[in-house]
């Protein structure tokens, strides 16, 4: 069995941070968010891998290398621009060739990996296998619908009238057949190709199309506030360890992760808060859910429940929260302005001025 990882797309939703970085190489908890799928991956035993890439290629084939580092054996796939994906699966036809497969979007993050998934698909082997989530607005998501035996019916991408609350999750399992699928369908009025139309062309030629509903933790993490919820959540099980140097003006809460060449001067750190290598803090405060990459600076500031990007530095602010700060970011207090006041009164006029 293979995977396919889709790590190209313009990531919209993360501007400004995906102006100059891939989506799925921001951090949470200090690792990118498509090294975890890759962990999944050769957790479940695979290990032959084609990422689908597009303008961010080089940053993606610098980060993860040949795959050696995760156990993998990776093939880049390049994508000209972002068509859907089952283009994706189109492109990728010979690196396939006819070997079932897992296709993982990589800025999806799964909580407990995708063992058992695996399992069950190789058990049963179906012609596709999907995963299902129940969320709040389906319109943001591919959507699909069940009969009462709890058998897939129908799928549609992006709904304005959705037909049920189980959402599409970004792991999808397939056989084969969908090759053949994913040549006979049309652009869709979002004029890519569709997975969702691809997998809808299986069920109307009676191939069979299992799905599970996972109660488990799942995020697409293509906004902010995904992000960060994304990183609360691996911060809650992070151990405690101090590899840096916390000198005895320091008071340190909780699980705290001080990676090796870091320094906490004379602050108060409450975890979980994970702090990168080589980054300092001094006279500070950084609060629980809190994540500072390498080489960072945090001085005479507070800060919790915000990750801060590699390089980046913050100096004299009193109150930073739920906040992604970008690499290489300066953060500091806006220059005093004088305060004056300018008035046109008329006549008679009473004016109280706050001091």
């Amino acid at each position: 069995m293979k995977a396919l990882v889709l790590a190209g797309g313009s990531g919209t939703r993360l501007r400004p941070i995906t102006y100059t970085s891939a989506k799925q190489l921001v951090p949470v908890a200090n690792k990118p968010v498509l090294f975890y799928g890759l962990e999944a991956i050769a957790e479940a035993g695979i290990v032959e891998v084609g990422i689908v890439v597009g303008d961010t290629a080089e940053e993606i084939k610098e980060a993860v290398g040949d795959g050696s580092r995760f156990g993998l054996e990776v093939t880049y796939l390049q994508q000209d621009s972002p068509r859907g994906l089952a283009h994706a699966v189109l492109i990728a036809r010979e690196f396939l060739a006819d070997d079932d497969f897992v296709m993982y979007l990589g800025d999806n993050f799964i909580l407990g990996g995708i063992n058992q998934i695996v399992a069950d698909f190789q058990t049963h082997r179906p012609a596709a296998q999907i995963l299902l989530t129940r969320v709040g607005d389906p319109t943001s998501f591919g959507v699909a619908e069940l009969d009462s035996l709890g058998r897939v019916v129908g799928l549609e991408e992006k709904p304005k009238q959705p037909k049920s609350d189980l959402a599409l999750v970004g792991v999808y399992l397939f056989t084969p057949a969908i090759h053949e699928a994913v040549r006979g369908i049309k652009p869709s009025w979002r004029n890519e190709l569709e997975i969702t139309d691809a997998i809808q062309w299986l069920i109307d030629e009676s191939r069979t199309v299992r799905s599970s509903t996972i109660t488990g933790y799942w995020k697409d993490t293509g906004n902010v506030a995904d992000m960060l919820e994304v990183n609360r959540t691996v911060l809650e099980s992070i151990d405690g360890r101090c590899d840096g140097v916390a000198d005895s003006g320091c008071e340190i809460i909780g699980r705290v992760q001080i990676e090796e060449g870091a320094e906490i001067r004379n602050s108060r750190i409450v975890g979980p808060v994970i702090i990168g290598a080589g980054s300092v803090i001094s006279d500070s405060y950084v609060g629980p859910f809190t994540s500072i990459s390498a080489d960072c600076l945090i001085q005479h500031s507070e800060i919790e429940f915000s990750i801060v990007l590699r390089g980046s530095s913050i100096r004299g602010v009193s109150r930073i929260e739920a906040s992604l700060i970008g690499r290489n970011a300066r953060v500091t207090p806006a220059p005093a302005v004088p305060q004056a006041h300018r008035f046109v009164l008329g006549d008679h006029s009473e004016v109280q001025i706050s001091r």
